[in-house]
């Protein structure tokens, strides 16, 4: 017998920056030859090329470097086999060098995701560097290594785990979100905030509304930014590659992958994220976990904020159904994160059908009015 063994070993930057588009930033020629002459492959979102196009363009024809830019519609609807085919058969028209002429996603989750998996299999890998224009891309989706695309009625089922070249943040994209987007991505901070950091739960509870009135563009909406991507990377970093897939991080990833799907994507990410929470909370509270306390200020803070907190698609039926398909994905066990207390979690592999019947129908009572989409 021939064994084969290695240890894999990765490194990326996440870097914050301003005037991103800015004729002497270089931030957007990092991770590739930026001399003139030198070639990149540009995949960005709809919205933000009717807002920003102009400027993408003359910053590129200013450094001399050749922009092939591929314009993508935003929403998880638009996370296809069919949109990466497409991508896949531009790029091998353009085909670009394999070390030195990066691809760079500007866009939010969707075209990160998108465009991390066309990088990842494109000649088995090329570089890509990502720029997160969402609240959801800024905390959650560019900063750690899945890609993937919706496969027929399941999310993220192709998929890779793809090191890009960097990520580089600049919060200025925040101002352009209107409410509905930054609540969206305030769903992933308040998973962070509820299992992993007490601080940053007050933060947001001493910021409130404020924090989406000020789309995040004072102090304390830096330091919720910065805490929120220091605890991600704080999580990720030691599985990277899910070796290990009892994960913290999962908190608020048991029901709504089931929820998104079944409204066809009309619930957004961080929405369903966020009733995935409000609903594992209770079970942890059902079960005499949690306290009545700590689940107070969570619903607090939804009201504070205005986060969804309910789904007309939810029934125990489907929330069942999503248990049993994260079973798969976790190797056989439910792995389910539930709050311990603001700050603090633990995983349940014992979770029963009655369990999500019961909690349901006390949910449903208490917020149906509290709707998402």
């Amino acid at each position: 017998m021939i064994t084969v063994k290695g240890e894999r070993s990765y490194s990326y930057s996440i870097t914050r920056t301003e005037s991103i588009f800015d004729i002497d930033n270089d931030a957007l020629l990092s991770g590739g030859d930026a001399h003139p002459g030198a070639r990149r492959f540009i995949i960005v979102d709809k919205n933000v090329y009717g807002l920003y196009g102009s400027q993408i363009e003359c910053y590129f024809a200013e450094r001399g470097v050749a922009a092939n830019i591929r314009v993508v519609n935003a929403g998880d609807k638009h996370k296809s086999e069919t949109n990466y085919i497409s991508l896949f058969g531009d790029l091998c028209q353009y085909d670009l060098k394999r070390r030195s002429e990066p691809i760079i996603a500007i866009g939010g989750g969707v075209v990160t995701d998108l465009a991390g998996f066309v990088a990842s299999t494109y000649r088995r890998g090329i570089p890509h560097l990502k720029v997160p224009t969402t609240l959801m891309g800024y905390i959650d989706a560019s900063v750690g290594i899945k890609t993937g695309v919706n496969f027929g009625a399941f999310k993220n089922r192709m998929g890779s785990f793809e090191i890009p070249a960097g990520v580089i943040l600049d919060k200025a994209f925040l101002r352009t979100l209107d409410k509905r987007n930054l609540v969206n991505g305030i769903g992933e901070i308040i998973k962070l905030a509820v299992i992993l950091d007490a601080g940053l739960f007050e933060d947001m509870e001493r910021g409130g509304e404020s924090l989406v009135l000020n789309k995040f563009q004072d102090e304390l909406g830096q330091v919720v930014l910065d805490k929120s991507i220091t605890g991600m990377v704080r999580e990720l970093s030691p599985n990277l590659y899910e070796t290990e897939l009892q994960r913290k991080v999962d908190f608020g990833h048991t029901f709504s992958l089931v929820i998104e799907s079944e409204s066809g994507y009309k619930i957004m990410h961080g929405e369903a994220v966020a009733i995935d929470i409000l609903l594992s909370s209770y079970l942890s509270l059902q079960r005499g976990i949690l306290s009545i306390r700590e689940f107070e200020r969570i619903v607090a803070l939804y009201e504070s904020l205005g986060i969804p907190m309910w789904s007309s698609h939810i029934t125990p039926d489907l929330l069942w159904d999503g248990v049993s398909e994260r079973v798969m994905h976790r190797d056989g066990k439910q792995s389910i994160p539930v709050p311990t207390a603001i700050g603090a979690c633990d995983f349940i592999n014992d979770l029963r059908c009655d369990e999500i019947r019961s909690a349901v129908e006390i949910l449903e009572r208490e917020f149906g009015d509290e709707v998402a989409a």
